[in-house]
């Protein structure tokens, strides 16, 4: 079976600071990886590599065909750890206007976010404005904006941080529902428990480097140790690096990404948290 995504021997670095390197990964369909590690690990870092926002160093990240990811962006899905939403619009009117630049149909649009707003219990305020929504709200908007228009592969960075236990609950029900239906999913996380609820494959990721790719049964077995905690202390124990991946100056594509999904003073409306 082909690989839906491929990194090839990808390296990141950030001026004199290596973010990524040597980092060889194979994404298939219907299947929920997990990005596992602390903060500075990189899990962020691979994470653009694989939406096209930052371009390697050295290596290559292709899709299928050995299409480049940055030029085939509209078969991503991407849930950013900050949401961007532009408060004085609806959370519909954030959604469609994703969609319209991906050139989707409103009806269409509308078709799935509503199924799947009804899935986080949040189709009531679809048309509601996003400024007073919470943090819940606004994270469960975020991810129909990225399923609106169809991707074949969802990035999510730290989907559930911040949110409460039940809306915690209501976005790791959608993850499962959306592998049942064939969907491939990247889910980075800091939470081990929260990994091994939702992920059938764990990547665990430290200092740039991938410590470990497999099941949670086969990263106890590497290890072994009894639970997943255990395995990751037993696999990180060099001292964590502390977060420096912002440190070069943003590209063009970069900056475009801010500006899709991060709202500007000058626009006159409020970033969220």
């Amino acid at each position: 079976m082909e690989p839906l995504l491929r990194l090839v021997n990808v390296k990141k670095s950030f001026g004199e600071v290596q973010a990524i390197e040597h980092v060889n990964l194979e994404i298939y369909r219907n299947s929920v990886i997990g990005l596992v590690g602390g903060n500075g690990a990189g899990k962020t870092t691979l994470l653009r590599l694989m939406s096209g926002v930052y371009r390697p160093t050295e290596g290559s990240v292709v899709l299928e065909n050995n299409r480049p990811v940055a030029e085939m962006r509209s078969v991503l899905g991407v849930v950013p750890e900050s949401t961007g939403l532009y408060s004085k619009l609806t959370a519909w009117e954030n959604i469609r206007y994703h969609s319209r630049i991906h050139g989707i149909d409103d009806q269409l649009s509308w078709n799935r976010t509503f199924r799947f707003a009804q899935l986080l219990e949040i189709d009531a305020s679809l048309h509601r404005y996003t400024e007073g929504f919470s943090r819940g709200m606004k994270q469960k908007t975020a991810l129909l904006r990225a399923l609106a228009h169809g991707p074949q592969i969802l990035l999510l960075d730290e989907p559930t941080g911040g949110l409460d236990v039940t809306s915690a609950r209501t976005v790791r029900r959608l993850v499962s529902k959306l592998k049942e239906e064939g969907g491939t999913i990247v889910y980075s996380t800091h939470h081990l428990a929260e990994a091994q609820q939702v992920c059938d494959r764990i990547i665990i990721v430290h200092n740039g480097f991938i410590q470990a790719d497999g099941t949670p049964e086969e990263l106890l077995k590497l290890t072994k140790t009894d639970t997943l905690e255990e395995a990751y202390v037993a696999l990180t124990k060099e001292k964590a690096r502390p977060r420096m991946e912002e440190a070069e100056k943003p590209s063009r594509i970069s900056t475009f990404w801010r500006r899709l999904f991060t709202p500007s003073s000058s626009m006159e409306v409020r970033e969220d948290e």
